[in-house]
């Protein structure tokens, strides 16, 4: 300390701006420490951990070609939800609870009408109690009564099936013929819905082989019916996409009805798809013409390059994946027998 009481200053060296304030651990002014930067012209040493033996920087083993290809990456599996798990348990407890009556070797009376898709378990008990429902040739009036399999139930003059009625939406992709047998071993919609149902399903309607989208599979006769009849005029919708742009003076064309072989193929709405270029058009018909929609471009020389069925008597393929199905809730049951 100096006379007058002051700390003496020392010689202070100017400090350069990139320059670092050293730690108050650091040996010396003239050490480097071990977390000090490289000059600029050395080279980079890579990183290890605080043992000083693994090397977690992965750019050395690029340049060295030991590093894996990408291709022997697995693919990415998107992980389930929870939506994904209910609706998974939701579609298992449906068949499971198919399956149990198949395996049963007899089964009430009113529930066998009902599976039949006659009426309510509730309304088969008044029938057999009118003494409408014939076992083996006798009425039977006897509630609780029990049926075999094998046993011949009639009822209004007509065989009953014991089979529950079970509806299947599948949302088909290209490649697929819409029957149950193909004599030219073809992949038909049977083979994706193999273990959809312990019964025999169909498939209400056709899709020719290069057309996608919604398409039911169901083994209730009086619903094919209805669905595939032409009196009920079922709505149908396609998203259409053409080989060139659609001019508007044919677009109102087919909405006034393009002659084909049949007669005037009567289109109930047609309009291009917001959002799409103006080769996608979206049509509504309610005729069931083999091929109608194909035919009704190809008479206005226009080639249909995809053909997709979005919806078919309130059905969509909604939250279905191409390829994929599942079974009507009973909702949408009761909204297919109420058409």
């Amino acid at each position: 300390m100096s006379e007058d009481g002051k700390r003496p200053e020392r010689d202070k060296k100017p400090r350069s701006a990139g320059a670092s304030r050293p730690s108050g651990n650091s040996r010396g002014s003239g050490e480097r420490t071990s977390k000090s930067r490289p000059s600029a012209g050395g080279a980079r040493k890579p990183k290890t951990t605080r043992g000083g033996e693994r090397n977690f920087d992965s750019r050395d083993k690029y340049e060295r070609g030991d590093r894996k290809p990408s291709s022997s990456k697995k693919p990415y599996i998107r992980p389930e939800t929870s939506e994904d798990k209910t609706k998974s348990y939701i579609q298992k407890r449906r068949l499971e609870k198919i399956s149990k009556d198949v395996h049963k070797d007899t089964i009430r009376l009113n529930k066998y009408i009902a599976n039949s898709g006659i009426c309510s378990r509730r309304e088969a008990d008044e029938l057999i109690s009118q003494g409408l429902v014939e076992v083996n040739g006798k009425v039977v009036t006897e509630m609780g009564y029990q049926v075999q399999k094998t046993d011949r139930v009639v009822f209004d003059s007509q065989n009953i099936t014991p089979e529950k009625p079970v509806y299947v939406l599948l949302n088909k992709p290209k490649g697929y013929i819409s029957t149950t047998k193909d004599e030219k071993a073809r992949k038909t919609v049977m083979d994706l819905t193999a273990n959809a149902s312990p019964y025999r399903i169909f498939p209400v309607g056709r899709l020719d082989r290069q057309t996608t989208g919604v398409i039911l599979l169901t083994n209730d006769g009086h619903i094919t019916k209805k669905l595939t009849h032409p009196s009920f005029s079922m709505r149908k919708i396609y998203h259409v996409t053409l080989d060139r742009k659609l001019t508007n003076d044919d677009m109102k064309l087919i909405g006034e009805g393009i002659r084909l072989e049949e007669g005037v193929a009567e289109v109930d709405s047609i309009s291009f798809i917001e959002g799409k270029p103006k080769n996608e058009v979206g049509i509504e018909i309610h005729i069931g013409w083999n091929r109608v929609v194909r035919r009704i471009f190809q008479k206005l020389g226009y080639e249909v390059e995809a053909l997709d069925r979005v919806m078919f008597a309130g059905l969509t393929k909604k939250n279905i994946k191409r390829g994929h199905w599942r079974i009507l809730t009973e909702l949408e049951v009761n909204t297919l027998k109420m058409l």
